[in-house]
């Protein structure tokens, strides 16, 4: 198959961001099938055009045997009216420049949405080839807006979206969720159950170094590496870390938030304004490199605000790096699929409350190392026999050809 990958937000491991899609279609190379993803050459992590020259609206590339194609779209920084039009630049160049001259013609299109503008696009495209669209839905959207953004689901353009969204459903041969509740929410959106199919985020054991048990040392620190949204809740870390830092421990256990963010500016001055001495703020990390930075914590963080978002679950690559790195997990979420729990990987804390926040900390601080390395054993294990991503691919493959029979 000739397979077009749309995601504006992908990247190859040498940039900072998502690496699902480029680990996916390494394995589809290797079967044999021929695998174009089409991304932003701006990077959403790092806020900086990295692909292209001065010059160049779009740019053929091959990384690791994974062919991208780069399309200039504008920069933009937080979430700002130039992030839309960041968003609706990206859309309109894959539907004016994305063509078979360029890539051969397609045999299935997959509209990926960490926005719906893209997704629709790729719809666009497929409609315009005749073949078949997948839809793969990585966030709800509106939903998500309304649950977490305070929009009111009758404002006129979380209906627009939501008209969109209804689109999609309808329009695409099959639908990937990455979310493994999400099939009610979809089905009352006009989509049929029996096209959905369920493949989450996952870990690329190709990337992934053997595990190491933790350094041997007297401060606990604990890690948190990924973006620094709305969504994350982050502000619950500072003042867990406030309450340590009042009862004596910061010298026992400390934060590293790596990552950047519309909300990272507020969080800095937060943990300013607190006079934190057990908080610090690093740049985001290629994906390349993070597991070499993921083996100097002792636990990791996986946080998100309360939202009635996340009772389809959740599916972040950060959890699944955490968790291949052989670290207990503090997880603090609101939702019933639990894989740390379901793991026995970590401890689970109630999001938002940062006194039960900063007690899991001291309870994993007071772990002696021999448990500490069980736990993280046990996630890692859960995750190389669930969610490889060769096993992932298989289970892609299979819904594609599905799609095109």
């Amino acid at each position: 198959m000739n397979i077009w990958i749309i995601n504006h937000y992908a990247v190859p491991p040498n940039c900072p961001g998502g690496t699902r899609h480029y680990s996916l279609a390494k394995y589809l190379v290797q079967r044999g099938h021929n695998v174009t993803i089409v991304a932003s050459s701006f990077n959403h992590t790092t806020r900086r055009e990295v692909h292209l020259n001065p010059g160049e609206c779009y740019k053929l590339d091959t990384v690791g045997g994974v062919r991208f194609l780069w399309l200039r779209t504008p920069p933009y920084a937080g979430n700002t009216v130039a992030r839309v039009r960041n968003m609706l630049s990206f859309s309109h160049r894959v539907y004016r420049l994305v063509s078979p001259q360029l890539l051969g013609k397609p045999d299935v299109i997959l509209g990926s949405s960490p926005h719906l503008f893209a997704a629709l696009a790729a719809e666009r495209l497929a409609a315009r080839y005749a073949v078949p669209f997948v839809f793969e839905v990585r966030d709800l959207w509106p939903q998500s807006l309304i649950d977490l953004g305070g929009f009111n689901q009758h404002h006129p353009f979380i209906a627009m979206l939501e008209g969109i969204e209804r689109h999609l459903y309808r329009r695409a041969t099959r639908i990937i969720t990455l979310l493994p509740g999400a099939c009610d929410h979809m089905q009352r959106k006009g989509a049929a159950r029996s096209k959905v199919d369920w493949i989450p985020n996952g870990i690329d054991l190709d990337l992934i170094p053997a595990p190491t048990p933790p350094r041997r040392t007297d401060t606990l620190t604990v890690m948190y590496a990924g973006s620094h949204g709305l969504a994350n809740g982050l502000e619950v870390v500072l003042e867990a870390a406030y309450l340590l830092q009042q009862n004596g421990w910061a010298q026992r256990i400390r934060f590293r938030l790596i990552g950047d963010g519309p909300e990272k500016p507020s969080l800095v001055r937060k943990s300013q304004e607190l006079r934190l001495t057990n908080v610090s703020f690093e740049d985001p990390v290629p994906k390349q490199d993070i597991y070499k930075v993921l083996a100097e914590a002792d636990a990791f963080l996986m946080v998100l605000k309360t939202s009635p978002l996340f009772r389809w679950g959740i599916s972040p690559n950060k959890l699944f790096d955490y968790m291949v790195s052989a670290r207990p997990v503090l997880f603090c979420v609101d939702t019933p699929f639990n894989i740390v729990e379901e793991a026995r990987a970590g401890l689970s804390v109630s999001p938002g409350n940062p006194s039960e926040l900063a007690k899991a900390a001291v309870r994993i601080a007071e772990m002696s190392y021999e448990e500490r390395w069980e736990m993280g054993m046990r996630g890692r294990m859960y995750v190389e026999n669930n969610d490889s991503f060769s096993v992932l691919a298989d289970k892609l493959e299979h819904t594609l050809r599905q799609a095109t029979s």
